[in-house]
């Protein structure tokens, strides 16, 4: 009886914010060489596109976040971005329908934009809009010269003369007090207010991650500042049970609603939870493959973001072109999710919730490490093998000694050994570079010792 009364709860909650929303469609535009061609033997239909409020120009529901551009090891064995690669990806996505790029000065160890501006310089403005961020997280660049300069670098790496959607990036971790020594002590919201009425940005917004003080207090000042957009997590996960899975975040339902209330256009990041919603275990793929044989378990989780009426655009980051093709796919057209699916994702979320996985959305922000530790891919390892190992059931079971080695195997595999937890010397350097407020170095320890336990088992 507590189940289907939950059930119905989810779905009052779920049907008071979808309404009736409707969508814009265009043609699909033709490949533009046989290389790009071969990723299309599953055409894809036409994109789905959303209307700006304020321009009403239509923005594609699948964004491209450039976070992830591929990477390449140079001629000093250093890490570069695979320029012929990203532009590759950005010609193919747009030759699809997509136009809309999201960078930041911090991406990609500082190299997206560049690249980013590279790849889009190739194709005609108008054809695109770029979105990029104020990211003065240290306090070197938060004075107002420096924040600033920063500011106009962005220009110069990206090959413009105009940002189309620019944000304050990440507000709300370290609260409002960082927030004050970031935007506004030092005047530089009162500047980006003043370049977006000259028309070098043309729509403002911020991204949120953290104290909720922070996301309640920009929007109390709606009315004078007038945002244009706003970029917050959401994901079946996060929706009712974002602050399970990280006390610091709150519910993507609150953040959408508090949006959906003063009609400001939601920017989603995160669909896929850092890639947890990707691949599921055995158990969850079944059910949802049951119903829809023919999809990936990635597309449930798009859909699921894109079914919302006032979602502009869905951030993926997409490093591969399986998963460029995979997300046109959910996108041209987005088949909204009926209230059956909807119910039927709440109850996958209830179900994760039993993992203790950790809430890493693999954003690089706290790479790289000063000691080598690959920190990123030891999460992804270890939430992978949690999520689908079975490595904590009982350690009398034969599937439990397979997948205590297999773990092994793959951590030597996936990150080399001088990169592994062991090396974290806790020098706490990435803890505020963060935006999930993860204790990292309390996370390698506890990582660390997971690991010597299970070599002690075998």
């Amino acid at each position: 009886m507590e189940q289907n009364d939950q059930h119905k709860m989810n779905r009052r909650s779920f049907l008071k914010v979808l309404g009736a929303g409707t969508v814009a469609t265009t043609g699909l535009m033709g490949c533009k060489n046989d290389k790009q061609q071969a990723y299309s033997l599953e055409p894809t239909g036409e994109m789905t596109y959303r209307k700006n409020p304020k321009t009403g120009e239509k923005v594609s529901l699948l964004g491209y976040g450039c976070m992830r551009w591929p990477m390449k090891k140079n001629a000093n064995g250093k890490d570069e971005i695979d320029q012929a690669m990203v532009n590759e990806l950005v010609d193919y996505a747009l030759a699809h329908g997509v136009n809309y790029f999201d960078t930041s000065p911090a991406y990609c160890q500082g190299l997206s934009e560049r690249a980013t501006g590279i790849a889009l310089k190739r194709h005609p403005r108008e054809s695109y809009f770029i979105a990029t961020k104020l990211s003065n997280f240290d306090p070197s660049t938060q004075s107002r010269e420096a924040s600033i300069n920063m500011y106009r670098q962005s220009f110069v790496e990206l090959q413009t003369d105009y940002i189309d959607y620019m944000l304050l990036h990440a507000v709300g971790g370290g609260g409002m007090d960082v927030l004050h020594a970031r935007y506004l002590d030092n005047g530089i919201l009162d500047f980006l207010i003043e370049e977006r009425a000259a028309g070098r940005i043309r729509n403002l917004g911020f991204s949120y991650h953290g104290d909720i003080k922070v996301f309640d207090y920009l929007l109390s000042r709606h009315d004078e500042l007038k945002w244009d957009f706003v970029q917050i997590q959401l994901n079946y996960m996060d929706w009712l049970h974002a602050k399970e899975i990280n006390p610091r975040n709150t519910n993507a339902e609150y953040l959408y609603g508090e949006l959906l209330k003063r009609d400001i256009p939601a920017v989603i990041m995160e669909p896929l939870l850092g890639g947890r919603l990707a691949k599921l275990n055995d158990f969850l793929t079944k059910r949802l493959k049951e119903r829809r044989p023919n999809e990936t378990i990635a597309s449930w989780a798009f859909r699921f973001a894109g079914t919302f009426p006032n979602v502009m655009t869905v951030l993926s980051g997409m490093t591969y072109m399986e998963h460029l093709v995979d997300n046109l796919k959910t996108y041209s057209p987005l088949e909204p999710c009926t209230e059956e699916e909807m119910v039927l994702l709440e109850d996958t979320a209830r179900i994760m919730l039993h993992h203790p996985s950790v809430p890493c959305t693999a954003c690089q922000y706290c790479m790289p490490c000063p000691y080598g530790i690959n920190i990123p891919g030891i999460f992804s390892h270890y939430n992978k093998c949690i999520t689908e190992g079975n490595v904590s059931e009982n350690p009398e079971a034969e599937n439990y000694r397979k997948a205590r080695r297999a773990f092994l195997v793959g951590y030597d595999r996936s990150v080399p050994r001088l990169r592994q937890a062991s090396h974290c010397i806790g020098c706490e350097q990435c803890i505020p570079h963060c935006p999930q407020g993860i204790n990292i170095p309390e996370q390698m320890h506890r990582i660390d010792q997971f690991v010597e336990s299970l070599k002690q088992s075998i």
